[in-house]
């Protein structure tokens, strides 16, 4: 009786082959399997759904097709360009503006000699990243209350008048930038901090015995070993200029201020959901996403043109 020959897997077909593959390692896929759920439920699902832009979207029944119709009344609304607008402004105050502030403070931490006070800057940095908008909203609010806020005893005992910045036009998005300057500074410096430590101690020897002064091995050395992640992060950062965060702003908005931080997510939350027009709100989310990807592809094309470092 002839013995049975093993299988051997290099020799299956491919499909064969990775099934066999993922048997073997079905306990990491196991533990995988929550994400890919999230994945599927709350990435790939609405992508799909993104198809409501084209219909009538009815509850129960079939959905009627209905082209471009919701596009056309979203370009043709007077408040859309407003909205439009003001979604740009304040992306350009949160991932232009505040930008080079990320790099900045990496570079300041690098610079602290101290290791134990360094820990400390860097904890004390990091912990408004891990509150909640509601809670940030909350604290910046207090802040700049007009009679007891922080802010405005400052500035009252160098004599100048209060501010309700909170209700103030003018200031409100300027509330936005700080206040997620702060609460993102030390997270967001986190990538270029570590690629400056990553960084070879040869090189600061060889700038040392060279006579570099430290601004000169920042100029020569450090800032272009931080290239790479900033052009990175600079075109991923460009993939959200159209959502500029809703949770921020809706936290912070209130009827005197609404008309200069309504954003598009804002105006896709009172459509879809205050109002019940889904499809409307459908077709904004859609070139909302769609003006994402251009941007990303743009900026990666053009930053492998000029510095061949792009995002792949």
């Amino acid at each position: 009786m002839k013995a049975k020959q093993p299988v051997i897997i290099n020799q299956q077909p491919g499909w064969r082959r990775a099934l066999h593959q993922m048997w073997a390692d079905k306990v990491l896929y196991l533990l995988l399997l929550p994400t890919l759920i999230y994945f599927i439920l709350f990435r790939l699902w609405p992508i799909w759904n993104l198809r409501m832009a084209f219909y009538n979207y009815r509850a129960r029944g079939p959905w009627e097709w209905v082209g471009l119709k919701w596009f056309k009344m979203i370009f043709d609304s007077s408040a859309f360009g407003d909205i439009l607008w003001n979604t740009l402004v304040i992306s350009f105050m949160k991932y232009v503006l505040l930008f080079p502030f990320f790099v900045i403070f990496a570079l300041m931490l690098n610079e602290i000699r101290s290791t134990r006070f360094r820990k400390y800057v860097q904890v004390v940095s990091y912990l408004p990243h891990l509150l909640s908008w509601v809670v940030i909203a909350g604290i910046w609010m207090a802040l700049l209350n007009p009679s007891t806020g922080a802010v405005n005893q400052l500035m009252g005992f160098f004599g100048m008048e209060p501010v309700d910045f909170m209700t103030d036009k003018g200031a409100i998005r300027w509330v936005l930038f700080f206040s997620e300057g702060w609460r993102s500074l030390g997270w967001d410096s986190i990538v270029y901090f570590t690629a400056i430590l990553a960084i070879s101690p040869d090189l600061y020897e060889a700038a040392a015995i060279d006579g570099a002064n430290r601004l000169q091995i920042i100029k020569s050395i450090i800032l272009p070993a931080l290239v790479v992640p900033m052009t990175t992060m600079f075109i991923l950062n460009l993939g959200f200029f159209m959502s500029a965060g809703f949770d921020q702003v809706f936290n912070f908005t209130n009827p005197a201020v609404n008309s200069v931080i309504d954003i598009l997510d804002t105006y896709i939350y009172r459509l879809g959901l205050e109002n019940g027009q889904y499809s409307l709100s459908c077709a904004v989310a859609l070139i909302k996403g769609l003006v994402g990807v251009v941007l990303v592809l743009l900026t990666h094309v053009a930053s492998k043109k000029a510095t061949g470092k792009g995002v792949w």
